[in-house]
Protein backbone atom coordinates (compact mmCIF):
# COMPACT_ATOMS: atom_id res chain seq x y z
CA UNK A 1 0.00 0.00 0.00
CA UNK A 2 2.86 2.08 0.49
CA UNK A 3 3.98 2.63 -2.77
CA UNK A 4 -0.13 4.26 -3.94
CA UNK A 5 0.61 6.45 -1.08
CA UNK A 6 -0.25 10.23 -2.90
CA UNK A 7 1.45 13.64 -0.97
CA UNK A 8 -0.98 16.40 -0.26
CA UNK A 9 -1.61 19.46 1.95
CA UNK A 10 -4.75 18.66 4.35
CA UNK A 11 -6.67 21.55 2.31
CA UNK A 12 -5.86 19.87 -0.87
CA UNK A 13 -8.34 17.52 0.22
CA UNK A 14 -11.28 19.40 1.61
CA UNK A 15 -13.77 21.28 0.00
CA UNK A 16 -14.28 23.81 2.78
CA UNK A 17 -11.83 23.86 5.98
CA UNK A 18 -13.54 26.54 8.32
CA UNK A 19 -13.98 27.72 11.39
CA UNK A 20 -17.48 27.92 13.98
CA UNK A 21 -19.22 31.43 14.18
CA UNK A 22 -17.47 34.00 15.80
CA UNK A 23 -20.38 35.58 17.57
CA UNK A 24 -22.56 34.18 20.29
CA UNK A 25 -26.32 34.49 19.50
CA UNK A 26 -28.94 35.50 22.76
CA UNK A 27 -30.14 31.90 24.43
CA UNK A 28 -33.56 30.72 24.16
CA UNK A 29 -35.66 27.77 25.39
CA UNK A 30 -36.75 26.30 22.30
CA UNK A 31 -35.35 26.87 18.25
CA UNK A 32 -32.27 25.51 16.61
CA UNK A 33 -29.68 23.87 19.16
CA UNK A 34 -26.24 25.82 18.78
CA UNK A 35 -23.06 24.16 20.26
CA UNK A 36 -19.87 24.68 21.11
CA UNK A 37 -16.67 22.15 22.39
CA UNK A 38 -18.18 21.56 25.87
CA UNK A 39 -21.42 19.76 23.87
CA UNK A 40 -18.95 17.35 21.44
CA UNK A 41 -19.02 13.52 22.75
CA UNK A 42 -16.77 10.53 21.42
CA UNK A 43 -19.65 10.51 18.07
CA UNK A 44 -22.06 12.73 18.29
CA UNK A 45 -23.27 15.95 20.17
CA UNK A 46 -24.54 16.18 23.94
CA UNK A 47 -28.27 18.10 23.75
CA UNK A 48 -28.38 17.75 27.40
CA UNK A 49 -27.27 21.02 28.00
CA UNK A 50 -26.94 22.85 24.53
CA UNK A 51 -28.30 26.30 23.79
CA UNK A 52 -31.20 27.40 21.49
CA UNK A 53 -31.37 30.14 19.45
CA UNK A 54 -33.82 31.69 17.26
CA UNK A 55 -34.52 31.32 13.63
CA UNK A 56 -32.98 34.53 12.73
CA UNK A 57 -30.03 34.08 14.24
CA UNK A 58 -29.71 30.17 12.56
CA UNK A 59 -29.96 31.85 9.52
CA UNK A 60 -27.18 34.04 9.70
CA UNK A 61 -25.01 31.47 11.51
CA UNK A 62 -25.99 29.65 8.00
CA UNK A 63 -24.89 31.93 5.76
CA UNK A 64 -22.02 32.32 7.24
CA UNK A 65 -21.17 28.45 6.71
CA UNK A 66 -21.21 27.60 10.16
CA UNK A 67 -23.89 24.64 10.24
CA UNK A 68 -22.39 21.54 9.16
CA UNK A 69 -23.79 18.89 6.70
CA UNK A 70 -24.44 15.12 6.29
CA UNK A 71 -20.34 13.85 6.19
CA UNK A 72 -18.26 16.55 7.27
CA UNK A 73 -15.86 16.01 10.35
CA UNK A 74 -16.13 18.76 13.27
CA UNK A 75 -13.25 18.62 15.20
CA UNK A 76 -13.00 20.33 18.71
CA UNK A 77 -10.39 22.99 18.58
CA UNK A 78 -9.73 23.62 22.36
CA UNK A 79 -8.10 21.54 24.90
CA UNK A 80 -7.64 17.84 23.91
CA UNK A 81 -9.33 17.64 20.17
CA UNK A 82 -7.84 13.89 19.76
CA UNK A 83 -11.20 12.81 21.92
CA UNK A 84 -13.57 15.47 20.17
CA UNK A 85 -13.79 14.57 16.28
CA UNK A 86 -16.58 12.73 14.34
CA UNK A 87 -18.09 12.77 11.40
CA UNK A 88 -21.77 14.35 10.72
CA UNK A 89 -23.72 10.97 10.42
CA UNK A 90 -26.96 12.80 9.05
CA UNK A 91 -28.43 16.29 8.52
CA UNK A 92 -29.87 18.51 11.42
CA UNK A 93 -31.14 21.74 11.60
CA UNK A 94 -28.18 22.67 14.15
CA UNK A 95 -25.60 25.12 14.45
CA UNK A 96 -21.86 25.70 15.66
CA UNK A 97 -19.95 28.14 17.56
CA UNK A 98 -16.43 29.13 16.89
CA UNK A 99 -14.23 26.61 18.93
CA UNK A 100 -15.26 23.60 16.50
CA UNK A 101 -13.89 23.46 12.80
CA UNK A 102 -15.48 22.06 10.01
CA UNK A 103 -13.98 19.75 7.48
CA UNK A 104 -15.78 19.37 4.07
CA UNK A 105 -13.84 16.45 2.40
CA UNK A 106 -13.90 15.91 -1.14
CA UNK A 107 -15.49 12.67 -2.48
CA UNK A 108 -13.32 12.47 -5.11
CA UNK A 109 -10.24 12.20 -3.29
CA UNK A 110 -11.00 11.23 0.37
CA UNK A 111 -13.57 9.34 2.15
CA UNK A 112 -15.22 11.46 5.31
CA UNK A 113 -14.90 7.86 7.07
CA UNK A 114 -11.00 7.69 6.20
CA UNK A 115 -10.48 11.62 6.92
CA UNK A 116 -12.53 11.41 10.45
CA UNK A 117 -9.89 8.79 10.93
CA UNK A 118 -6.81 9.97 10.06
CA UNK A 119 -7.08 13.30 11.89
CA UNK A 120 -7.78 10.92 14.76
CA UNK A 121 -4.38 9.11 14.15
CA UNK A 122 -1.19 9.29 16.38
CA UNK A 123 0.87 11.08 13.64
CA UNK A 124 -1.50 13.52 12.56
CA UNK A 125 -2.06 14.38 16.03
CA UNK A 126 1.39 14.72 17.68
CA UNK A 127 2.12 17.06 14.71
CA UNK A 128 -1.08 19.02 14.87
CA UNK A 129 0.02 19.40 19.16
CA UNK A 130 3.48 20.72 17.90
CA UNK A 131 3.07 22.63 15.23
CA UNK A 132 -0.74 24.02 15.29
CA UNK A 133 -1.16 24.95 19.20
CA UNK A 134 -1.05 27.83 20.16
CA UNK A 135 -1.67 28.84 24.25
CA UNK A 136 -0.89 27.72 27.50
CA UNK A 137 -3.51 28.13 30.21
CA UNK A 138 -6.13 27.13 27.13
CA UNK A 139 -4.17 25.49 23.69
CA UNK A 140 -6.05 26.24 20.87
CA UNK A 141 -5.18 24.52 16.87
CA UNK A 142 -4.84 27.21 14.93
CA UNK A 143 -6.82 26.55 11.31
CA UNK A 144 -4.51 28.23 9.44
CA UNK A 145 -1.96 25.76 10.07
CA UNK A 146 -3.87 23.28 10.84
CA UNK A 147 -5.04 23.72 7.03
CA UNK A 148 -1.54 23.00 5.51
CA UNK A 149 -0.51 19.71 7.42
CA UNK A 150 1.37 17.40 5.16
CA UNK A 151 -0.67 14.34 4.71
CA UNK A 152 -0.67 11.10 2.51
CA UNK A 153 -3.60 8.99 1.57
CA UNK A 154 -3.94 6.03 -0.40
CA UNK A 155 -6.51 4.96 -3.13
CA UNK A 156 -9.86 5.57 -2.41
CA UNK A 157 -10.35 1.87 -2.57
CA UNK A 158 -7.72 1.44 -0.16
CA UNK A 159 -9.27 3.80 2.08
CA UNK A 160 -12.94 2.41 1.71
CA UNK A 161 -11.48 -1.10 3.01
CA UNK A 162 -9.86 0.86 6.35
CA UNK A 163 -12.89 2.69 7.06
CA UNK A 164 -14.51 -0.42 7.01
CA UNK A 165 -12.53 -2.33 9.50
CA UNK A 166 -12.60 0.96 11.75
CA UNK A 167 -16.30 1.27 11.31
CA UNK A 168 -16.96 -1.80 12.36
CA UNK A 169 -15.61 -1.61 15.49
CA UNK A 170 -17.03 1.99 15.94
CA UNK A 171 -20.56 0.39 15.14
CA UNK A 172 -20.33 -2.01 17.74
CA UNK A 173 -19.38 0.17 20.43
CA UNK A 174 -22.19 2.95 19.04
CA UNK A 175 -24.74 -0.25 19.35
CA UNK A 176 -23.62 -1.44 22.91
CA UNK A 177 -23.69 2.42 23.82
CA UNK A 178 -27.65 2.23 22.64
CA UNK A 179 -28.27 -0.67 24.22
CA UNK A 180 -26.96 0.62 27.39
CA UNK A 181 -29.36 3.90 27.37
CA UNK A 182 -31.87 2.10 27.17
CA UNK A 183 -31.23 -0.06 29.42
CA UNK A 184 -30.68 2.94 31.62
CA UNK A 185 -33.92 4.85 30.78
CA UNK A 186 -35.65 1.79 31.85
CA UNK A 187 -34.13 1.32 34.77
CA UNK A 188 -34.79 5.12 35.15
CA UNK A 189 -38.65 4.43 34.34
CA UNK A 190 -38.99 1.82 37.37
CA UNK A 191 -37.25 4.48 39.92
CA UNK A 192 -40.72 6.75 39.10
CA UNK A 193 -43.01 4.33 38.73
CA UNK A 194 -42.04 3.06 42.44
CA UNK A 195 -40.38 5.80 44.41
CA UNK A 196 -42.27 9.08 42.74
CA UNK A 197 -45.25 8.20 41.46
CA UNK A 198 -46.03 5.23 43.84
CA UNK A 199 -47.95 3.65 40.86
CA UNK A 200 -47.49 0.04 42.31
CA UNK A 201 -48.69 1.58 45.59
CA UNK A 202 -51.98 3.32 44.61
CA UNK A 203 -50.33 6.62 43.94
CA UNK A 204 -49.72 7.96 47.39
CA UNK A 205 -46.43 7.12 49.65
CA UNK A 206 -47.58 4.07 51.71
CA UNK A 207 -47.94 5.11 55.33
CA UNK A 208 -44.98 2.70 56.15
CA UNK A 209 -42.82 4.74 54.18
CA UNK A 210 -40.24 7.04 55.67
CA UNK A 211 -38.80 10.60 54.82
CA UNK A 212 -34.60 10.48 55.69
CA UNK A 213 -31.64 12.31 54.60
CA UNK A 214 -29.01 10.56 52.13
CA UNK A 215 -27.01 10.32 54.68
CA UNK A 216 -29.19 7.48 56.22
CA UNK A 217 -28.74 5.50 53.16
CA UNK A 218 -25.33 5.96 52.04
CA UNK A 219 -22.09 6.67 53.19
CA UNK A 220 -19.91 10.02 52.07
CA UNK A 221 -16.74 10.92 52.09
CA UNK A 222 -14.52 13.61 49.83
CA UNK A 223 -11.87 12.22 47.01
CA UNK A 224 -7.96 12.42 48.32
CA UNK A 225 -6.19 16.07 47.64
CA UNK A 226 -3.78 14.89 45.42
CA UNK A 227 -0.57 17.40 44.58
CA UNK A 228 -0.33 17.80 41.09
CA UNK A 229 3.15 16.95 41.00
CA UNK A 230 2.02 14.00 42.32
CA UNK A 231 0.26 12.84 39.10
CA UNK A 232 1.15 11.15 36.40
CA UNK A 233 0.14 12.20 32.70
CA UNK A 234 0.94 8.68 31.15
CA UNK A 235 0.69 5.54 32.45
CA UNK A 236 3.16 3.36 33.93
CA UNK A 237 3.59 -0.45 35.27
CA UNK A 238 1.25 -0.72 38.60
CA UNK A 239 -1.12 2.24 38.79
CA UNK A 240 -4.08 3.29 39.57
CA UNK A 241 -6.24 5.59 37.13
CA UNK A 242 -6.93 8.72 39.02
CA UNK A 243 -10.50 9.33 39.16
CA UNK A 244 -12.19 13.19 38.57
CA UNK A 245 -14.72 15.29 37.18
CA UNK A 246 -14.00 14.35 34.09
CA UNK A 247 -15.35 11.01 34.15
CA UNK A 248 -18.67 12.17 35.09
CA UNK A 249 -21.16 12.63 32.09
CA UNK A 250 -23.71 15.64 32.08
CA UNK A 251 -26.74 14.14 32.77
CA UNK A 252 -24.99 11.14 35.03
CA UNK A 253 -22.81 8.22 33.95
CA UNK A 254 -19.00 7.50 33.39
CA UNK A 255 -16.92 8.68 30.87
CA UNK A 256 -13.80 6.40 31.10
CA UNK A 257 -11.90 8.76 28.83
CA UNK A 258 -12.20 11.35 30.84
CA UNK A 259 -9.54 13.26 32.28
CA UNK A 260 -5.69 11.27 32.41
CA UNK A 261 -4.05 11.16 35.38
CA UNK A 262 -2.44 8.29 37.31
CA UNK A 263 -0.74 7.71 40.36
CA UNK A 264 1.54 4.73 41.40
CA UNK A 265 -0.12 2.38 43.48
CA UNK A 266 3.85 1.97 45.95
CA UNK A 267 2.77 5.65 46.85
CA UNK A 268 -0.74 4.87 48.26
CA UNK A 269 -0.29 2.78 51.73
CA UNK A 270 -2.81 4.66 53.86
CA UNK A 271 -5.12 5.67 50.71
CA UNK A 272 -7.10 2.53 50.60
CA UNK A 273 -10.57 3.85 51.51
CA UNK A 274 -9.67 6.35 47.91
CA UNK A 275 -9.45 3.06 46.13
CA UNK A 276 -12.96 2.79 44.18
CA UNK A 277 -14.77 -0.71 43.88
CA UNK A 278 -17.72 -1.91 41.53
CA UNK A 279 -20.78 0.22 42.48
CA UNK A 280 -19.26 3.06 43.83
CA UNK A 281 -21.45 6.30 43.07
CA UNK A 282 -19.10 9.64 41.97
CA UNK A 283 -20.70 12.96 42.58
CA UNK A 284 -19.34 16.15 40.80
CA UNK A 285 -18.71 18.90 44.04
CA UNK A 286 -17.85 21.80 41.64
CA UNK A 287 -18.99 23.34 38.71
CA UNK A 288 -18.83 26.81 36.88
CA UNK A 289 -21.01 29.18 37.98
CA UNK A 290 -22.23 30.51 34.26
CA UNK A 291 -22.26 27.10 33.12
CA UNK A 292 -23.43 24.49 35.35
CA UNK A 293 -23.53 21.03 33.90
CA UNK A 294 -22.55 18.27 36.11
CA UNK A 295 -23.02 19.78 39.35
CA UNK A 296 -24.47 16.99 41.50
CA UNK A 297 -24.28 14.62 38.82
CA UNK A 298 -23.31 10.82 39.51
CA UNK A 299 -21.03 8.51 37.85
CA UNK A 300 -21.24 4.53 38.66
CA UNK A 301 -17.89 2.87 39.00
CA UNK A 302 -17.83 -0.12 37.01
CA UNK A 303 -14.59 -2.42 38.21
CA UNK A 304 -12.82 -3.09 41.47
CA UNK A 305 -9.86 -1.59 42.54
CA UNK A 306 -8.69 0.73 39.01
CA UNK A 307 -9.60 3.87 39.92
CA UNK A 308 -8.08 6.10 43.43
CA UNK A 309 -10.81 8.93 43.38
CA UNK A 310 -9.43 12.66 43.64
CA UNK A 311 -10.50 15.85 45.38
CA UNK A 312 -13.88 17.66 45.05
CA UNK A 313 -15.39 14.19 44.09
CA UNK A 314 -17.66 12.50 46.82
CA UNK A 315 -17.79 9.05 47.16
CA UNK A 316 -21.06 7.33 48.00
CA UNK A 317 -21.44 4.13 49.20
CA UNK A 318 -24.94 2.42 50.03
CA UNK A 319 -25.55 1.31 53.91
CA UNK A 320 -26.98 -1.94 53.93
CA UNK A 321 -29.51 -0.97 56.86
CA UNK A 322 -32.78 0.04 54.50
CA UNK A 323 -32.03 -2.56 51.17
CA UNK A 324 -30.67 -0.44 49.22
CA UNK A 325 -28.43 -1.15 46.67
CA UNK A 326 -26.06 0.66 43.78
CA UNK A 327 -29.07 0.96 41.56
CA UNK A 328 -31.38 3.11 43.46
CA UNK A 329 -28.28 5.69 44.80
CA UNK A 330 -26.86 6.51 41.55
CA UNK A 331 -30.65 6.84 39.49
CA UNK A 332 -31.55 8.54 42.43
CA UNK A 333 -28.63 11.34 42.49
CA UNK A 334 -29.35 12.06 38.81
CA UNK A 335 -33.41 12.17 39.26
CA UNK A 336 -34.60 16.13 38.49
CA UNK A 337 -36.07 16.62 41.58
CA UNK A 338 -32.72 15.87 43.63
CA UNK A 339 -30.27 17.71 41.48
CA UNK A 340 -32.64 20.73 41.50
CA UNK A 341 -33.13 20.81 45.20
CA UNK A 342 -29.37 20.27 45.64
CA UNK A 343 -28.01 22.75 43.01
CA UNK A 344 -30.21 25.10 45.31
CA UNK A 345 -28.10 24.70 48.56
CA UNK A 346 -24.82 25.25 46.52
CA UNK A 347 -22.11 28.21 47.74
CA UNK A 348 -22.01 30.37 44.71
CA UNK A 349 -18.54 32.23 44.22
CA UNK A 350 -16.53 32.04 40.74
CA UNK A 351 -17.49 28.50 41.03
CA UNK A 352 -20.61 26.79 42.79
CA UNK A 353 -19.41 23.93 45.19
CA UNK A 354 -21.98 21.65 47.01
CA UNK A 355 -20.39 21.24 50.84
CA UNK A 356 -20.47 17.85 52.06
CA UNK A 357 -23.09 18.68 54.96
CA UNK A 358 -25.45 19.39 52.35
CA UNK A 359 -24.97 16.40 50.16
CA UNK A 360 -25.74 14.31 53.21
CA UNK A 361 -28.47 16.17 54.34
CA UNK A 362 -30.49 16.05 50.70
CA UNK A 363 -33.94 15.03 51.29
CA UNK A 364 -34.94 11.36 50.66
CA UNK A 365 -37.64 8.80 50.76
CA UNK A 366 -37.04 5.77 51.95
CA UNK A 367 -39.41 2.98 51.88
CA UNK A 368 -38.88 -0.31 53.94
CA UNK A 369 -36.18 -2.68 52.82
CA UNK A 370 -38.18 -5.84 51.51
CA UNK A 371 -39.35 -3.05 48.67
CA UNK A 372 -36.13 -1.66 47.93
CA UNK A 373 -34.36 -5.40 47.94
CA UNK A 374 -37.38 -6.58 45.06
CA UNK A 375 -36.41 -3.49 43.24
CA UNK A 376 -32.82 -4.16 43.68
CA UNK A 377 -33.44 -7.75 41.60
CA UNK A 378 -35.39 -6.00 39.10
CA UNK A 379 -33.03 -3.23 38.32
CA UNK A 380 -29.53 -4.89 38.97
CA UNK A 381 -29.15 -7.25 36.11
CA UNK A 382 -29.96 -4.16 34.01
CA UNK A 383 -26.70 -2.18 35.56
CA UNK A 384 -24.29 -5.64 35.55
CA UNK A 385 -24.86 -5.67 31.37
CA UNK A 386 -24.43 -1.99 31.21
CA UNK A 387 -20.86 -2.76 33.02
CA UNK A 388 -20.47 -5.60 30.55
CA UNK A 389 -20.81 -3.76 27.32
CA UNK A 390 -18.44 -0.56 28.68
CA UNK A 391 -15.92 -3.02 29.62
CA UNK A 392 -16.39 -4.73 25.77
CA UNK A 393 -16.31 -1.21 24.34
CA UNK A 394 -12.99 -0.32 26.43
CA UNK A 395 -11.50 -3.28 25.01
CA UNK A 396 -13.04 -2.58 21.59
CA UNK A 397 -11.65 0.83 21.59
CA UNK A 398 -8.25 -0.50 22.24
CA UNK A 399 -8.12 -2.62 19.63
CA UNK A 400 -9.20 0.25 16.79
CA UNK A 401 -6.74 2.59 18.45
CA UNK A 402 -4.10 0.33 18.15
CA UNK A 403 -5.25 -1.13 14.42
CA UNK A 404 -5.46 2.80 13.42
CA UNK A 405 -2.12 3.75 13.07
CA UNK A 406 -0.85 -0.07 11.72
CA UNK A 407 -3.63 0.17 8.87
CA UNK A 408 -2.59 4.02 7.68
CA UNK A 409 1.20 3.10 7.59
CA UNK A 410 0.66 0.01 5.43
CA UNK A 411 2.12 -2.31 8.52
CA UNK A 412 -0.79 -4.12 8.39
CA UNK A 413 -2.53 -5.31 5.25
CA UNK A 414 -6.10 -4.29 5.22
CA UNK A 415 -7.07 -6.92 2.79
CA UNK A 416 -6.14 -9.67 5.48
CA UNK A 417 -8.21 -8.09 8.08
CA UNK A 418 -11.35 -10.18 8.88
CA UNK A 419 -14.63 -7.41 9.41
Amino acid sequence: MTSDLKKCKLKDVCIKITDGSHFSPKPQNNGYPMFSVKDMLEHCFDYSNCKYISNDDYTKMERSGCVPQKNDILVAKDGSYLKQIFICKETKKEAILSSIAIFRPNPDIIIPKYLCYLLKSPKIYNHISLNCVSGSALPRIVLKDFKTVDIEIPTLEIQQKIAKVLGAIDDKIELNNSINQNLEQQAQAIFKSWFIDFEPFGGTMPDDWGIGTLEDIAEFSNGYAFKSSELLNQPENNCYHVFKQGHINRGGGFNPTGTKSWYPKDKSVGLEKYVLKKGDVLMAMTDMKDNVAILGNTALMEIDDKYIVNQRVGLLRCKNDYGISYPYLYILTNSTDFLTDLRKRANSGVQVNLSSTEIKNSEVIIAPKEINQKFDVIVKPFFEQIFANDIENERLTQIRDTLLPKLMNGEIDVDKVEV
